[in-house]
């Protein structure tokens, strides 16, 4: 009995594990600034020159929690992955680029257990891959960004 595997039908799937980590990621970062009091990342984002802090605070928790709801479900990646890089390319820069590239760095190893340092840029830039590979390749299966063209080409909702 001969069997054919044939790659190229399993990679339209390639872009869901991806669409469910980075979008997941973005809500769980954007959920733990709310957790952490939105005036304490404000105040973080003052520390670093952000003008207008409160706002750029409730903007950012608000593109990762709602833009990474997007991300998820494959919704309107092509839009919301560009404010999304901004956070990401913002924080590389403003927080991480004086910790170099790597993002864990072990700083030793005690009786409680690992001690790491503060991490680099690569998760930022790794984001930043994903959401480009997403709006490039597009976001696979069980993506409402497929399903959306096909309902207002159906009829069901008239453009103006």
């Amino acid at each position: 009995m001969t069997t054919d595997f044939d790659a190229s039908k399993l990679q339209r799937w390639s872009a869901v594990p991806l669409r469910l980590i980075v979008g997941y990621g973005f809500m769980v970062h954007g959920y733990a600034k709310v957790m952490n009091g939105p005036d304490q990342f404000a105040a973080s984002l003052q520390g670093i020159g952000v003008p207008a802090p409160q706002v750029m605070a409730w903007a950012t928790i608000g593109f990762e929690v709602l833009g990474g709801l997007a991300v998820l479900v494959g919704a309107y990646v092509p839009l919301v992955s560009l404010p999304l890089s901004v956070i990401l390319l913002v924080a590389a820069i403003t927080v991480h680029l004086p910790y170099g590239f790597s993002s864990i760095k072990l700083r030793g190893v005690t009786a409680a257990g690992p001690q790491f340092g503060p991490p680099g840029y690569e998760t930022n830039l790794l984001y930043v891959a994903a959401l480009a590979t997403l709006v490039l390749g597009g976001s696979g299966p069980f993506a409402l960004d497929a399903w959306l063209p096909r309902f207002r080409r159906s009829g069901s909702v008239k453009s103006q």
